[in-house]
């Protein structure tokens, strides 16, 4: 399991195609299950989630990665 950030256009835009998507690598897992207020992959809620601001923001400093700000980004546990 792992943890994966997917973004699409933001609202309901008609073009609901894949804009954006990274693996978070698992050395960077911890501290954005942290960030979530997660406790771990195994007991992390079902779903895609809608980051905020405030968690993009703060995951992309965790992974050392710009992360598009123009996108509503999700981020869920994958198997």
């Amino acid at each position: 399991m792992f943890l994966w950030i997917s973004g699409f256009l933001p609202g309901d835009n008609e073009d609901d195609s894949l804009k954006y998507e990274l693996n978070v690598p698992r050395e960077f897992e911890r501290k954005v299950l942290d960030t979530l207020g997660w406790t771990d992959l195994e007991n992390s809620p079902e779903g895609d989630w809608l980051l905020n601001t405030m968690q993009v923001q703060q995951i992309a400093k965790i992974v050392g990665e710009a992360l598009p700000a123009d996108l509503d980004l999700f981020i869920g546990v994958t198997a």
